[in-house]
């Protein structure tokens, strides 16, 4: 439990100063997992306070991919390890084929043994300090934990007021595996996202009363949730904004108004579901956490 100590501190206490600092960089050139990088490199030549995450591509997902995958990420960071290694979605693709939308008739279920066990191999040799999931369901978590000698340190998913996890952050807590939020302002301007939680009339009406961003609303409420966020930024003043969550709390009334929001997801996965494919609908690609 001491390693979920630190991380827990790590996101709560630096990942805004690491967005802070590099703007999203992370996020658009670490995390896809299947090349780029020089970008990262040049930005940050210390890497002692920076927390990096990479993540295994559904087209790299066969348990004799994982490694080599890894292996190329570190080439192109020019690092020796990263801190995290995440699955990136809880499926296969065609060996090869790195692009977004997918081709739907190449989608496969993953075999989540050989998968994990070369995930665990990747921490063995020093090459990541930590393996997770992300975007897993309770289910699918439940799978892995079932088959796993390292367990998953962290499941990154969907988070935000209007999709607040309550299932899955029980099932990861009563399980020692840190949730981590990603869309946490709901994501607006990007394939998934909409302004929905920006311009929700609740959280607008929270945030006038206590002087706040609806953003800085949300951060706060996730905070003090015990959930560690991703944001970013390629605005100064928001970066700053972001950084004033430490010294002020939500009232009970206030956190029971946000929880008491009407919940849908906005990231739906529907770019993995087909009638005739693996995932025929979103509740079975989501176990019916949907």
């Amino acid at each position: 439990m001491a390693f979920i100590a630190n991380i827990t501190c790590l996101f709560f206490s630096f990942w805004l100063l690491f967005f802070a600092c590099f703007a999203g960089v992370l996020m658009g050139v670490v995390s896809g997992g299947c090349g780029g990088g020089r970008e990262l490199v040049a930005v940050a030549e210390d890497w002692a306070c920076t927390f990096i995450t990479t993540k295994l591509w559904c087209s790299n997902a066969y348990g004799e991919l994982v490694l080599p995958q890894l292996r190329r990420s570190l080439q192109n960071l020019k690092m020796e390890y990263v801190d995290l290694f995440l699955i990136h979605w809880p499926l296969s693709l065609k060996p090869g084929r790195y692009e977004f939308p997918v081709r739907k008739v190449e989608i496969s279920p993953m075999d989540f043994g050989s998968v994990w066990a070369a995930m665990e191999d990747c921490q063995r040799l020093g090459l990541t300090k930590s393996i997770g999931v992300s975007n897993f369901s309770c289910k699918k978590l439940a799978d892995i934990l079932a088959l796993a000698k390292i367990p998953p340190a962290v499941n990154q998913v969907e988070f935000n007021p209007l999709w607040n996890q309550k299932k899955l952050r029980e099932y990861c807590k009563a399980n020692g595996v840190l949730l981590i939020g990603y869309s946490p302002l709901g994501a607006s301007g990007t394939l998934w996202g909409s302004s929905r939680v920006l311009e929700n009339e609740v959280l607008k009406e929270i945030a006038k009363a206590k002087g706040k961003t609806v953003a800085q609303i949300c951060l706060k409420w996730a905070f003090e949730e015990g959930v560690g966020v991703i944001v970013k930024s390629f605005n100064v003043e928001r970066m700053k904004q972001n950084l004033e969550i430490l010294d002020w709390s939500l009232s009970e009334e206030e956190r029971k108004r946000i929880g008491d929001l009407p919940q849908s997801r906005g990231c739906t996965g529907e770019s993995f579901v087909s009638e005739n494919g693996t995932f025929k609908t979103i509740e079975e690609f989501w176990d019916g956490e949907v």
